[in-house]
């Protein structure tokens, strides 16, 4: 009886082993069309400059990556588009601890080669490895990657994962002729279930007395909300799919093999929790008028000395290790499939 089970066991094992190698070749086919060649790239006609040239991630330090949300609305062929918005996701493989920093997009900072100017001007300027860079400097610590997608982008992520359930704090509405109406926003207050367009309207709300300050809040909330909802056991599965869904929005110079590595990590990351940061913060802000318009200035001195002092108070390592999918006697299908890259 006991060979009987064993021997079922061992079939049993077999049999996931196969699907995680499937499952594995599915995925790395899915993420290999994230990386765009210069004919089909948004930013093909940008030249990488050897100083914007990021550090190499090793594996062992902290990574961090600019995600980029951009506004391709009524651009026109082989124009740049516009960032609407621009978070770094911060990572510390050893604690297992991180960090999602929202910047004001109204945040008045030097972008190098060019003048000072608003933020999210950086991406128009240089493209992704400039806005890196801009950013880089800004915060002072070195940003390795990027990942850049569109408003379709995030319809399609949000869709694939069978949407998001919200607490809505209060009712939005707003109306843009410019747009034919497509990206009109109107949602009520309450708990609620939010699709890939309703999502979008949620993050992209800005037009209450806090304006951006809101706004970022929203979106550091939906996006730990969608982080929780990808680690789930049916994301996990899905992942292969989600990634095609949302290849054709995305851009980013993660290497297959990186990207898969970031995810096992951020699956880790869930014990320990990740902690969401507005930049700069309030107590650093002050209003300055530039050319007549009105931005927000920080002493960036002190700005980088407080993101220092944020990543030393989060050292503490994880007291025990994260479970993983299937429990101590299962295959660990992230482990499995970041080993499959390497």
């Amino acid at each position: 009886m006991r060979r009987t089970i064993k021997w079922g066991v061992s079939i049993l094992s077999l049999i996931i082993i196969a699907f995680v190698a499937y499952y594995g070749y599915g995925l790395y086919n899915a993420a290999d069309k994230f990386s765009k060649d210069p004919d089909t790239s948004r930013f093909g006609d940008f030249i990488p400059v050897k100083e914007q040239e990021p550090p190499k991630w090793e594996g062992q330090e902290r990574v961090n990556i600019l995600i980029l949300g951009g506004d391709e609305r009524g651009l026109r062929a082989n124009e740049t588009p516009r960032s609407d918005s621009m978070m770094v996701a911060s990572l510390d493989p050893v604690t297992k601890k991180g960090f999602i920093f929202s910047i004001l997009r109204d945040t008045y900072v030097d972008i190098p080669e060019h003048r000072d100017n608003r933020v999210n001007v950086a991406l128009t300027l240089g493209g992704p490895e400039l806005a890196m860079k801009t950013v880089s400097d800004y915060l002072g610590i070195p940003i390795q990657y990027y990942l850049y997608t569109d408003f379709q982008g995030f319809i399609a992520l949000v869709d694939s994962i069978g949407g998001i359930d919200l607490d809505v704090e209060k009712d939005m509405h707003y109306v843009d002729a410019a747009d034919d109406h497509v990206y009109d926003i109107d949602l009520k207050k309450g708990l609620q279930h939010l699709d890939g367009k309703k999502s979008l309207q949620y993050v992209r709300f800005r037009h209450d007395a806090q304006s951006d300050f809101t706004r970022t809040e929203r979106q550091r909330k939906f996006l730990k909300a969608v982080a929780d909802k990808m680690q789930t056991t049916t994301s996990l599965m899905k992942l292969p799919d989600i990634m095609s869904d949302i290849a054709p929005y995305v851009e980013t110079n993660l290497s297959v093999t990186d990207m898969l590595k970031l995810g096992r990590l951020g699956y880790e990351s869930k014990a320990s929790g990740v902690e969401t940061v507005q930049i700069p913060p309030s107590e650093l802000i002050y209003d300055d008028r530039v050319g007549g318009a009105s931005v927000l200035r920080a002493d960036e001195d002190k700005l980088r000395d407080y993101v220092q002092e944020l990543f030393e108070a989060a050292q503490t390592p994880p007291e025990t290790e994260p479970a993983v999918m299937g429990g101590n006697d299962g295959v660990d299908i992230v482990d499995t499939v970041g080993t499959l890259a390497e």
